[in-house]
């Protein structure tokens, strides 16, 4: 266990990252952050990864992969653009926003993100219960993972949080700090 001698006139400087993908759940997570970061004076890292199509092209070919991996980040950064405007718009004011748009594998990326960040925050399903996210996902790696505590925002209130309990309030939010 790790102990930060911090004043509470020494605010943390490290910003919080948000895993964005323009589903309701990433909203709901860059909406949670963004509170976050005007109560804390933080700013917030919104992420979106890319990837480029798996195969392997030789000679000309590799010029169209070039032209599709273009088009993948430009269609990540209006993905990522078009959530922060809608996000921003709906709740007005907010916090000093560093968009992001990395090309690899979303959880390396995140991971990687989160290595200087003070929280790393996700956004949950649409439907069903966080707590029964499938081995593998996005979400699962990075609770396991991640250098610093993870906090999963549900899509929707009433969706019961990553570890929660059933007898604790649904919608409650959970942290799992880095021990």
């Amino acid at each position: 266990m790790m102990i930060h001698n911090r004043s509470p006139q020494q605010p943390d400087r490290r910003p919080i990252v948000v895993g964005v993908d323009g589903s309701p759940g990433s909203k709901a997570a860059l909406r949670w952050a963004l509170d976050q970061a005007e109560r804390t004076t933080a700013t917030v890292e919104t992420v979106i990864v890319w990837a480029p199509e798996a195969g392997f092209y030789y000679g000309y070919e590799c010029a169209s992969i070039a032209v599709a991996g273009e088009d993948l980040a430009a269609a990540a950064d209006t993905v990522l653009m078009d959530t922060l405007v809608e996000v921003i718009d709906d709740r007005g004011r907010s916090a000093p926003i560093k968009p992001r748009v990395l090309r690899g594998r979303p959880v390396a990326e995140l991971l990687r993100a989160a290595g200087s960040a003070q929280l790393l925050v996700l956004g949950g399903p649409a439907h069903g219960r966080i707590a029964g996210l499938v081995r593998g996902s996005v979400s699962h790696e990075c609770l396991q993972h991640a250098p610093c505590p993870v906090l999963i925002v549900p899509a929707t209130p009433g969706v019961l949080a990553a570890g929660a309990h059933a007898d604790e309030p649904a919608g409650k939010l959970r942290i799992r700090p880095k021990e």
